[in-house]
């Protein structure tokens, strides 16, 4: 038995792989996986708060139009209806989840 629920993602360059990690009544945790050159644009939540876990590489987040690189091990807050997003500028594949609770009615 494993308790590991991170799936096995292998995104090709400019690509984004994402797969649900966890589903419940309060909270979404999806895996991305962006290719070197990939990238997952700016978006909001109006209803969630939205915690992005950099968990392998290096990503480049765009928050409110202010951006900054984050390398594994890292952890990013975005708050309700702030505007967020994430690219890969590196060679490597990054890895990430985004959890999003609660969930959107």
């Amino acid at each position: 038995m494993t308790l590991d629920r991170l799936p096995d993602l292998d995104p090709d360059a400019g690509e984004v792989l994402d797969a649900e990690v966890a589903v419940s009544d309060d909270v979404l945790v999806k895996a991305f996986a962006l290719g070197p050159g990939a990238a997952i644009d700016p978006h909001t939540h109006d209803g969630a708060t939205n915690v992005f876990h950099v968990l392998a590489g290096t990503v480049t987040v765009v928050r409110d139009g202010e951006e900054a690189q984050v390398s594994a091990p890292g952890v990013v807050f975005n708050e309700r209806g702030q505007s967020h997003g994430a690219r890969n500028e590196t060679d490597d594949v990054a890895i990430l989840t985004a959890s999003l609770c609660p969930l959107p009615q």
